[in-house]
């Protein structure tokens, strides 16, 4: 019997399947056969005999031989040299042919590899010790070479120094014949450059010195600033070449630049009682800019422990002051401060004021000295230091959402502007928030309403400069970006709470023409059962394009189509123009006939007539007034005279910046001060008039050079006010302009968006921005308004405008139809999926509309308001939240199938696959197929959620739900708003449902807050995502339920409850017995999926990202992480002294 083959041992047991010949087996070396030192005979032999083996195997491979694994053979002619991949069988074989060959030289094999090993070694320790040595002799070379290099630095400073005073002398020479030739012409005039300049050296010279670049404050803003007329103004005058290119950065360091301390006035007497402050300033020169008020005083208030007001005006003189927001005098609703987060901080030499945060004495405004405050009629100015880079708000503009600081202009003045860059547009509001590096915040409002330019700077620093009004100046203390909104919201008016209705989806388009166009448009959208609540009408349905009125001819039918669009359970809004037509005959038009009767339009600065300019209609516009009391009550009756004809249900006012098609009149404006102030803001064309009315128009509370901002808020207030009175219910109102309060009466749209990729993309830091702003109501027309959209455009905006607290469809009559279904199959199919994702969530959606019009808090939110205190996402706007659990991460490229997101730290889990990832707060690369919207739940969150129909009539009537997504510690919270959603004053009138929920130790339990609202409320299901341990049992009021048990995704369902959602009730469940408890999860996966759980693909090979979201699939014990641990000590010990 053959002898047969024994392994050493340290080849035996091996769990390894492969075998490669030159590598290492089960953790020790083996060399090749060819690399076996034996005699010639030896040598020949053990060729034959491998060259034998081979051919068998292979014949036997071919065959198809059951026990043996197919191998492969690499071989290379010329040097026999082979590489051999075999199975375990195959090694035995090998071994069988091979070994009695090879067995006598294995012992003499290991001690040559230890000698390899150890001539390696010593190579590689010479080789770093000779790497040593050559660095430390370029080092030495290195340090002679600065050596030398810095004794001829010092020989060449000691040549210019001589040459210095070379040139010294013949400066001195200079200004001596300098000084002879200004004597000789003093006789001649008045002054002197010489003498100017002589006398700000004297005066300035010492505080022009040493001042930093980014601390320059430009002393002379306007155009044809020289050396004379800044030192003229007291200023330093230094040129310095240009810093930057003109297209990345608009502004430049000013040449003419406030020394230190450079001031107008001083205090002739103040007083000062804890943070209240009340001083007289005195005016000691001139500004250079016309009538500086000779007397100013400075009034700080503690509103409440969080709200400061300076408030800087002339004692002797009324002078406007806004008469929006409401609630901006806050006398009514002041506190006593007890324990106040802010400081206030005087100088008495040096005007200004200084607030400071009281926790940590950090510095939030300070106007001590720096820049230069100036009061003059038609120029008042006032700058501060910053504590942080991270600024936002100042809108509106197309901007990122944190504002750039290196040198920008933004202007506030409201302009029928298209969304464009270093562009003033529809709206002002003059109010920022600053977010420092470690998460505190804090808030101010300049409230002022003129025109101004707000300069960022460096430093960084802020300046304001208005052309009137008074400096109003709120401080908001935080500390969290939140408490600032919810601060700021207590000033200018928390946000309307809105119907329901108005949270389904819209659809509108300039152009229709005709009704038929109009139905046929409602019908499709409707027959593709997308869900669908709100058609609108743009201008083409009036009569001659006439305010309250619509066209007899080609929409005849109009009220009775309105009437089947109630039917439906739907709804209808019809677009309302600022301007009222100024030129039909006498009698036949009554809005334009009534307003001149009762003298409530906008007059003529020149005269006791009606301004009339020109917008859509046929020959001339003039606009109502609404600071005139006596205008409520008209525009009332117009709108009550409309809603007889056609009952509309709510009111999109446009046009009301006021836009104006002549930029004033039909031949301009006349020269006043008003028009061509002494400082120009930075406004589109150069021209305050421009596409609006002159600005010495005469307005009810005022010339509309002061008032020109406020006139869409005004608009919307008389608007909010007719619509109670005319449907008694919740009124429902989209404005193009806005100003500071307009939330409390309105919502708002982005205005003429293009349909490009990049509007799409712009569209999130604008709709942020003015969720800043209190006006939470905001959205952008989806597929853009001007120009042509393409399909995937379209597919990936309706996707993301899903998301829109405002969700609308619109786009300009010279365009082509954009309805979903206009756009193909994709588009209905990605439009269906997402809206229905967003009808699902409305619940959860009307419920952050409840928190903003209660608390101010934000709906669509900034990541950085959540996570304040995570720096990554100060500088995010290309995702967001609804509220703090709903994270939309849009695809906003062409042609892309996923996005790259920032995951904030915590517990996140996949919305359209419920599969769960815990990050530290990193990018991650989301699957995003281009049907979908990447959507996350963050874990702690319960969101109500209710099965959606086609209208939000339907849909309210169908069971809830929970969304449960627990964190780290399997804990969640969540809370439900319910009314009916129409009717006014449902929460003072406590007619309304509001519910708490929370999950902790396994168990649901709800609370109900309020309960008045008579509502049949049906609790249908409860989802609860995370639970990684397998459930046992489930408990609903202590009876034992069904349930599913999704182990793969771990999340629980409790379907077919059907309980009265009313009441209290609670849900428990038990888990069964781990059996390994001595692993850990690892970290997840860096991909996640919106896939079905179905169209996962599980054959995925080892190390290749899966298609599904975020799974824990691996184990480490505890061992391995304590070698792990050590490892990288050593590791660290090694870097650190290498």
């Amino acid at each position: 019997m053959a002898k047969r083959f024994q392994p050493p041992l340290y080849m035996r047991k091996c769990n390894s399947s492969l075998f490669v010949a030159g590598e290492a087996y089960c953790g020790l070396w083996l060399p090749p056969v060819h690399m076996l030192h034996v005699d010639k005979d030896t040598s020949a032999k053990m060729s034959k005999k491998s060259s034998e083996f081979v051919a068998v195997f292979t014949r036997r491979n071919h065959q198809g031989n059951p026990e043996e694994s197919q191998e492969t053979l690499l071989s290379e002619s010329g040097d026999n040299q082979s590489m051999v991949t075999w199975t375990d069988t195959s090694i035995k074989a090998y071994f069988k042919h091979i070994l009695p060959y090879a067995s006598p030289i294995f012992l003499i094999i290991k001690w040559i590899g230890y000698l390899v090993m150890f001539i390696l070694t010593t190579y590689v320790l010479l080789q770093c010790t000779q790497y040593f040595k050559e660095a430390k002799i370029q080092q030495e070379h290195i340090y002679e070479e600065l050596n030398s290099f810095h004794v001829n630095a010092e020989e060449k400073l000691k040549e210019l120094n001589d040459l210095q005073e070379t040139m010294e002398d013949k400066l001195e020479n200079i200004n001596i014949l300098t000084e002879q030739g200004s004597k000789r012409i003093k006789d001649m005039f008045t002054f002197s450059k010489t003498d100017l300049l002589k006398d700000y050296e004297e005066d300035n010279g010492e505080q022009c010195d040493f001042i930093p670049l980014n601390l320059r404050f430009d002393c002379h803003p306007e155009n044809g600033a020289s050396e004379l007329s800044c030192r003229n103004r007291g200023c330093c005058w230094n040129v310095l070449h240009q810093l930057h290119y003109e297209k990345l950065v608009p502004l430049d360091v000013p040449y003419c630049y406030y020394p230190k301390n450079w001031s107008l006035y001083k205090y002739q007497n103040f007083s000062k009682d804890g943070n209240d402050f009340s001083g007289l300033l005195s005016l000691e020169r001139d500004s250079f800019y016309k009538k500086d008020l000779k007397l100013v005083k400075i009034e700080a208030t503690g509103i409440d422990d969080t709200t400061l007001r300076v408030k800087i005006f002339d004692p002797m003189n009324k002078r406007y002051e806004p008469p929006f927001p409401a609630r901006s005098d806050p006398r009514p609703f002041m506190k006593k401060t007890s324990n106040p987060l802010y400081e206030l901080k005087m100088d008495e030499n040096v005007p200004g004021f200084k607030v400071m945060r009281s926790s940590d004495k950090r510095t939030l405004f300070n106007s001590i000295g720096f820049g230069g405050f100036i009061f003059s009629d038609q120029f008042l100015q006032i700058s501060s230091v910053l504590p942080s880079h991270n600024i936002y708000g100042l809108g509106e503009h197309r901007t990122n959402l944190r504002l750039n600081t290196n040198w920008q202009k933004l202007t506030l003045f409201n302009s029928d502007q298209p969304p464009t860059e270093n562009a003033n547009l529809y709206g002002s509001h003059p109010f920022y928030m600053v977010v420092e590096k470690t998460g505190k915040a804090h808030g101010v409002l300049f409230l002022n309403s003129n025109a101004m330019d707000i300069i960022l700077q460096p430093t960084p620093a802020i300046t304001f400069r208005s052309i009137g009004g008074i400096f109003d100046i709120y401080f908001f203390a935080g500390p969290t970006p939140a408490d600032v909104l919810k601060q700021y919201s207590e000033i200018v008016g928390k946000p309307f709470l809105p119907p329901y209705w108005s949270l389904g989806f819209h659809l509108c388009k300039y152009g229709y023409g005709t009704l038929e166009k109009t139905k046929a448009v409602w019908q499709r959208t409707r027959d593709a059962l997308i869900p669908f609540d709100t058609q609108w009408n743009d201008l083409d349905y009036m009569d001659n394009n006439n305010d309250f009125t619509y066209d007899k001819t080609k929409f005849k039918d109009l009220p009775n189509f309105i009437q089947e669009i109630h039917d439906a359970g739907m709804h209808y809004i019809p677009l309302i123009d600022a301007g009222v037509s100024a030129n039909e005959k006498n009698g036949t038009y009554i809005p334009y006939d009534e307003g001149v009767k009762r003298g409530i339009f906008i007059f003529d600065g020149e005269s006791n007539e009606p301004f009339k300019g020109k917008v859509w209609n046929t020959v001339s516009t003039t606009w109502p007034d609404f600071t005139n009391p006596e205008t409520t009550s008209y525009y009332t009756e117009m709108m009550s005279n409309m809603h007889k004809d056609f009952e509309y249900d709510g009111a999109w006012i446009d046009m009301n910046e006021p836009s104006n098609f002549y930029n004033g009149h039909i031949n301009g404006c006349k020269a006043t001060s008003l028009d061509n102030p002494p400082y120009l803001p930075n406004v589109n064309g150069n021209l305050l008039a421009r596409k609006t009315v002159c600005m010495n128009a005469k307005q009810h509370f005022g010339n509309h050079y002061d008032l020109h901002n406020v006139y869409g808020t005004s608009q919307a207030v008389v608007v909010n006010h007719a619509l109670k009175q005319i449907r008694n219910k919740r009124p429902f109102i989209i404005s193009r302009s806005t100003w500071e309060g307009h939330g409390f009466y309105a919502g708002h749209w982005t205005g003429d968006v293009y349909s490009a990729w990049h509007d799409l993309r712009m569209s999130i830091p604008e709709i942020l921005a003015y969720s800043l702003f209190q006006i939470p109501m905001v959205g952008a027309d989806i597929c853009g308004f001007d120009g042509n959209t393409t399909v995937a455009l379209c597919n990936r905006w309706m996707q993301l405008g899903a998301f829109y607290p405002f969700s609308r469809n619109h786009n300009s009559d010279d365009t082509i139809d954009q309805d979903p279904v206009a756009m193909g199959q994709l588009v209905v199919e990605s439009s269906k999926k997402a809206l229905r994702i967003r009808y699902r969530l409305l619940p959860y959606l009307y419920t952050l509309f409840y928190r903003a019009h209660r608390y101010g808090e934000t709906v669509a939110r900034p990541l950085f308001i959540e996570f304040n205190e995570d720096p990554m996402t100060f500088n995010i706007d290309t995702q967001f939240l609804w509220g703090s659990c709903l994270m939309i991460t849009p695809v906003l490229e062409e042609g892309k199938t996923e996005v790259h997101v920032y995951i904030p730290r915590g517990l996140w889990y996949n919305y359209h696959t419920m599969e769960f990832s815990f990050t530290i707060g990193k990018n991650y690369t989301l699957d995003a197929p281009m049907d979908t919207i990447p959507l996350l739940v963050r874990g702690g969150c319960i969101i109500p959620v209710q099965e959606p129909s086609v209208t939000t009539t339907l849909s309210r009537q169908k069971p809830f739900g929970l969304l449960i997504a627990l964190d780290e510690h399997e804990s969640a919270k969540g809370e439900l708003y319910w009314d009916d959603g129409d009717s006014l004053d449902s929460i003072e009138k406590k007619e309304y449902n509001l519910f708490e929920f929370e999950v902790s130790n396994n168990v649901l339990t709800s609370t109900v807050i309020e309960c008045s609202f008579d509502d049949k409320m049906k609790l249908g299901t409860i989802t609860v995502m995370g639970i990684s341990k397998v459930v046992k049992q489930v408990f609903f009021n202590d009876k034992d339920v069904e349930f599913e048990y999704d182990k793969e995704k771990s999340v629980l369902y409790v379907n077919n409850i059907l309980v009265d959602f009313t009441r209290k009730f609670e849900l428990r469940w038990s888990y069964k017995k781990i059996e390994d408890p001595l692993t850990t999860t690892a970290l997840p996966i860096q991909k996640y999926s919106t896939s079905h759980p179905a169209d996962v693909d599980a054959s995925h090979n080892e190390g290749q990202y899966m298609n599904s979201a975020p799974t824990y699939s691996s184990s480490i014990t505890y061992a391995s992480l304590l070698n792990l641990i050590i490892i990288k000590y050593f590791m660290s010990i090694y870097c650190a002294h290498q």
